[in-house]
């Protein structure tokens, strides 16, 4: 993953289960990420594109679903997905006040694709979610326009960076610089192994709070930046789960749920301002958009499989929240508004990790 250091390189190894080949949302087959970064002066923002498949995802749709842990947040497109239970667009992320930007982007990017939306067949639900970056990034500016949306779309990759890039550009995460983390996991049953991916924008969470495998790694570096050092969480998460395990869209709601124990295990209480969202899809079985003759057939587990993917996905999280913390650099913004790397503090204050 671009050679960056990640929390696995210092000696914490997360979990039981093994990790994908790339420890990232993309050991799922098919999915592919694209960045765009803005980092200049006061605009300090990007957008992030998650492909779930490389074909047709109007055409060729996926069991989805998504689930709210705590609302504070402004994503589009979930309610479609709830009630419909498919996912028929590329997900995008992004600062709070470009969702605009990014869905009518994303419409003419699949309007393109798909000239019988709003003709013959009906019109398109396109996915985004969103952080708040205005410490470091001037939000009122909207620096995200259609043309880096279109570039993130169009240059999506099985490896791409994590920390201070794309949607995570001017993100935070306990108090600290955060951004963009992913993981991976697979999970081995009696039919057959599956895999579980999760990408994460983190921007959430305070110093003091931060855990690492239950060691209060946030508290000691508080107490060595002193007391001043200014805590506040008024952030969110959103958390894209990726995985090819034949689920039904009720199936997946319930693995969804359990991202929640991987926020919680690096110290998250999942605070009043803090937005906490889960958006998850399966490539195991494609949903045709124009209605077969015949019926459709729709794998799935048994409810015994589930405490598995329960495992992986808090596994998951957990790991791409410390995955974004440990990659991202220090980043200085708006108003010369500055939040200090973690891989930098940990250094200087010789914590370890383990």
């Amino acid at each position: 993953m671009f050679n960056q250091k990640r929390i696995r390189d210092y000696g914490v190894a997360i979990g039981r289960l093994q990790t994908g080949a790339r420890n990232a949302i993309t050991d799922v087959k098919g999915v592919t990420v694209g960045h765009v970064t803005l980092s200049e002066g006061d605009s300090q923002t990007g957008v992030t594109a998650i492909l779930p498949h490389q074909e047709n995802i109007f055409k060729e749709k996926l069991i989805a679903s998504s689930h709210v842990i705590n609302g504070f947040g402004k994503t589009m497109g979930t309610i479609q997905m709830k009630e419909l239970g498919t996912l028929e667009t590329p997900i995008l992320l992004t600062n709070t006040l470009a969702v605009g930007t990014a869905a009518d982007t994303l419409t003419d990017y699949m309007l393109e694709q798909n000239p019988e939306i709003g003709r013959t067949t009906g019109t398109v639900n396109a996915v985004i979610g969103e952080c708040n970056d205005m410490l470091l990034n001037d939000i009122r500016a909207k620096f995200v326009k259609r043309e880096h949306v279109l570039e993130a779309l169009h240059n999506t990759s099985s490896d791409f960076a994590e920390g201070a890039v794309g949607a995570g550009t001017g993100m935070l995460c306990y108090s600290l610089k955060g951004g963009i983390g992913s993981a991976s996991r697979i999970m081995e049953m009696s039919h057959g192994n599956y895999t579980i991916g999760v990408l994460v924008l983190s921007n959430f969470g305070i110093l003091s709070d931060l855990l690492i495998q239950g060691k209060a790694v946030g508290q000691e570096l508080k107490e060595a930046l002193l007391e001043s050092y200014k805590e506040e969480d008024k952030g969110s998460v959103m958390i894209i789960v990726a995985t090819d395990l034949p689920v039904s869209e009720r199936q997946l709601n319930r693995i969804l749920k359990r991202a929640v124990t991987g926020l919680s295990r690096t110290g998250s209480i999942i605070t009043n301002g803090s937005g906490e969202i889960v958006i998850g899809f399966s490539t195991a079985v494609r949903i045709p958009h124009d209605k077969p003759e015949h019926l459709l057939a729709l794998p799935q587990i048994h409810e015994e499989d589930m405490d598995t993917a329960f495992r992986a996905i808090g596994e998951a999280t957990e790991e791409a929240v410390l995955n974004s913390l440990v990659t991202a650099h220090e980043v200085t913004g708006r108003d010369g508004n500055k939040r200090p790397a973690f891989k930098d503090l940990i250094e200087k204050f010789d914590v370890s990790l383990v």
